[in-house]
């Protein structure tokens, strides 16, 4: 079983910055896509940024610019650098990892979440 943990949350003013991280108890190699979602308070939630297995990134309109998705391969840990962080941010982050097997079914596989709350 995939263990994802992730870290780094907490509170922040706004203009702050913040950078999360999410250890995998497997290789990050393994999957093809992962990913940092959110879900703000009484919202679904919703993508935050993807790398894929060859390094290709993707982020949603909300935070380009203002976020960076990076991954160290041999730490098997995925990061979010969070920069000029507004209230809208808040939310709780999860980290994903996801594999499409053999017979085209999708493994997803998420963290505990973790607090990220951009506050005065």
């Amino acid at each position: 079983q995939v263990q994802l943990v992730e870290s780094g949350g907490g509170l922040v003013q706004p203009g702050g910055s913040l950078t999360l991280s999410c250890a995998s108890s497997r290789s990050i190699l393994s999957f093809d896509t992962m990913g940092w979602y959110r879900q703000p308070p009484g919202k679904q939630r919703e993508l935050v940024a993807t790398v894929a297995w060859g390094g290709t990134t993707n982020y949603a309109d909300s935070v380009k610019g203002r976020f960076t998705i990076s991954r160290d391969n041999a730490k098997n840990t995925m990061y979010l650098q969070m920069n000029s962080l507004k209230p809208e941010d808040t939310a709780v982050y999860y980290c994903n990892a996801r594999k499409v097997v053999v017979d085209a079914r999708i493994l997803d596989y998420w963290g505990q979440g973790t607090q990220v709350t951009v506050s005065s």
